[in-house]
C-alpha cells in the first residue's frame, strides 16, 4: 500500500512541504526548495499559493 504526500517536519524549514515532496519524489531536498524558488520568481507567485495551501492541507 502506497502513501500519500506527508509534509516532513524533522527536515523541513518553515512547514516541510519541499522536504515531504523530496521525500515522495526521492529527490534531494536541496533541489525541491531550489525548484520552488525559481518557479516562484517565474510564476509570478502562484507557487507560493500553492505552497500555503498544501501547508495548510496536507497532514
Amino acid at each position: 500500500m502506497t502513501q500519500g504526500f506527508r509534509k516532513n517536519r524533522r527536515d523541513g524549514m518553515v512547514f516541510g512541504v519541499c522536504a515531504g515532496m523530496a521525500d515522495r519524489f526521492g529527490i534531494d531536498v536541496l533541489w525541491t526548495r531550489v525548484g520552488f524558488v525559481a518557479l516562484t520568481l517565474l510564476g509570478f507567485g502562484l507557487p507560493l499559493l500553492l505552497y500555503i495551501t498544501i501547508a495548510i492541507l496536507a497532514p
